[in-house]
C-alpha cells in the first residue's frame, strides 16, 4: 500500500497454512465485542466522531487517510495500534517503512481523537481501538455504510520496521496474485479484497504510485491516461509527489463510482485495475459497479473481519496514553 490514502493494495512472507491461520485469527478475536465499553467508557464513540467530523469538514481526504491508518496496522503485525508509535532508543517504528513514508497521514488527528477519549474515560480505550472506530467515522461521514465496531484491542508496546518493509503490504504494483496471497496472509478471501479495494472510492495517490501505469500500460482508458500524464510528467523525481485522486468521478463520496471506473478501464493504480482485467474477481467488480446495497454489505462485513486480525487481548500489550509511545 504505497499510495497516499487508503490501503494500496513486496518479498519476505512468514508462509503459514490458511487454516491455521485463520484458525488463529479466530481464536485471538474471540475477546472482542460490540458493547466492550459500554460500562467503562460509553461515550467513547461520541468522542471519535466528533473529532474525524472535524477533521473531514476541513479536509474531505482526511476521511480517506483515517482509513487507510487502520488498513496499514492490521496488515502489519494485527491490529495492535503499533503503526502509530514514534522511533524510541529501543525500536525503529513503523512510519518510516516503504509503504507508509512520505505516504501516511491523520496522526494529529489520531492524538485529538486520543486526548478526547482520555478525557471522558482515562486510561480505558487503545489506540488500535481508536483507529477502528475512526475508519468507520469516516466511511459513514464521507457516504458510505456503517457498521457495528468490534472492540477490546490493546495496544502493542513495540512496533517492528522489518515486519512493515517484509512485503505483508502489497504495493501499487502488485499483480492479482499477488494481492490475494497478501489478503489470505491476514484471514481475508479474494472477495474481501475487492470489497476492501473499493475503499480507493476516496483519498488520491502519490505521481510515483502510477507513473508506470498511466505511461507503460496499455489496458488504460486512453483520455484518463492523458489527464493523469498532465500532472505527473513521465522523468521520474519530477512532480513525484503530485496528488490525483483513485476516483475522477465522485472523488469525496464513499459510493461505487471506483468499480464502475475499473470496468471502464479508468483505475488508477495497476493494483486497482487488476481486479479488472479478464481475470476471476472481473464479475464482482461488475456487481459492485451495479449495487451499492452489495459493495456496501460486503464493505462493512470485510472491514469487521480484517479488525479481527491477531488484536491483542487481555493482559496482553497495554492501554497506551499516548498513541505515539509505549508507556
Amino acid at each position: 500500500m504505497a499510495s497516499n490514502n487508503t490501503f494500496s493494495l513486496c518479498s519476505i512472507l512468514v508462509i503459514v497454512t490458511l487454516g491455521v491461520l485463520v484458525g488463529f485469527t479466530g481464536n485471538s478475536s474471540a475477546q472482542l465485542s460490540t458493547n466492550f465499553y459500554s460500562k467503562s467508557c460509553p461515550q467513547v464513540f461520541d468522542a471519535v466522531k466528533s473529532v474525524v467530523k472535524s477533521a473531514v469538514s476541513k479536509e474531505k481526504r482526511m476521511g480517506a487517510s483515517l482509513l487507510r491508518l487502520h488498513f496499514h496496522d492490521c496488515f502489519v503485525n494485527g491490529c495492535d495500534g503499533s503503526l502509530l508509535l514514534d522511533d524510541t532508543s529501543s525500536f525503529t517504528g513503523e512510519k518510516t517503512a516503504l509503504p507508509n513514508n512520505n505516504s501516511l497521514r491523520g496522526f494529529e488527528v489520531v492524538d485529538k481523537i486520543k486526548s478526547q477519549v482520555e478525557k471522558a474515560c482515562p486510561g480505558v480505550v487503545s489506540c488500535a481501538d481508536i483507529l477502528a472506530i475512526a475508519s468507520r467515522d469516516s466511511v459513514q461521514i464521507l457516504g458510505g455504510p456503517s457498521w457495528e465496531v468490534k472492540l477490546g484491542r490493546r495496544d502493542s508496546k513495540t512496533a517492528s520496521l522489518s515486519a512493515a518493509n517484509s512485503g505483508v503490504l502489497p504495493p501499487p504494483t502488485a499483480t492479482l496474485n499477488e494481492l490475494t496471497t497478501r489478503f489470505r496472509a491476514v484471514g481475508l478471501s479474494q472477495r474481501d479484497l475487492v470489497a476492501l479495494s473499493g475503499a480507493h472510492t476516496i483519498g488520491q495517490a502519490r505521481c510515483t504510485t502510477f507513473r508506470a501505469r498511466i505511461y507503460n500500460e496499455t489496458n488504460i482508458d486512453a483520455s484518463f491516461a492523458r489527464t493523469r500524464q498532465n500532472t505527473c510528467p513521465r522523468t521520474a523525481g519530477s512532480g513525484d509527489d503530485n496528488l490525483a485522486p483513485f476516483d475522477i468521478t465522485t472523488p469525496n463520496t464513499f459510493d461505487t463510482a471506483y468499480f464502475k471506473n475499473l470496468v471502464n478501464q479508468k483505475g488508477l493504480l495497476h493494483s486497482d485495475q487488476i481486479l479488472f482485467n479478464g481475470g476471476p474477481t472481473d464479475s464482482l467488480v461488475k456487481s459492485y459497479s451495479g449495487s451499492a446495497n452489495t459493495f456496501n454489505a460486503d464493505f462493512a462485513k470485510a472491514m469487521i473481519k480484517m479488525g479481527d486480525n491477531k488484536p491483542l487481548t487481555g493482559s496482553k500489550g497495554e492501554i497506551r496514553l499516548n498513541c505515539r509511545k509505549p508507556n
